[in-house]
């Protein structure tokens, strides 16, 4: 288990803290990616993550250096949960003025592998859109773009 999850999980820091310790051991800024991944029906890939206080989210994460946001995101959800994903698409860059942190965002399908459980995700599922369970608003929003974007 990293460092950084065993801190997450023993002290409840605020985000600011948080995001304090994550530069330490990050460059100069932050690259998250997301991916709303699709599988055959239309259902949405969440996780059901271990460090959130919101439990289920979109998959995502940090870039490393020198690498492609594209295969940022796959990367992550292939090392958090065991399954392959295919991006097609870039859908949206957000800006978080309050931590510096640039998240770029990336619709997908689902291709295919076993979960498997890690220090970062305990669950994974597919969902409908009218049966996600609770997520951040801004989360909600995303997977409703990415169905109209899907839908053109």
């Amino acid at each position: 288990m990293s460092l950084l999850l065993r801190i997450w999980r023993i002290m409840p820091f605020s985000k600011t803290i948080q995001l304090l310790i994550m530069r330490l051991f990050h460059d100069e800024f932050l690259i998250g990616v997301v991916g709303v991944i699709f599988n055959d029906k239309d259902e949405i890939l969440l996780f059901k993550h271990t460090y959130r206080k919101s439990a289920w989210g979109l998959p995502s994460g940090y870039m490393k250096g020198r690498e492609h946001p594209l295969e940022g995101i796959e990367r992550e959800i292939h090392e958090e949960s065991g399954l392959t994903v295919s991006i097609d698409e870039e859908m949206k860059i957000k800006t978080d003025r309050d931590s510096a942190r640039l998240e770029i965002c990336y619709i997908g399908v689902f291709i295919g592998g076993e979960f498997q459980k890690s220090d970062e995700v305990s669950e994974a599922a597919f969902f409908a859109f009218d049966n996600l369970p609770l997520l951040p608003k801004k989360q909600v929003l995303l997977i409703h773009e990415a169905l109209k974007l899907k839908k053109k």
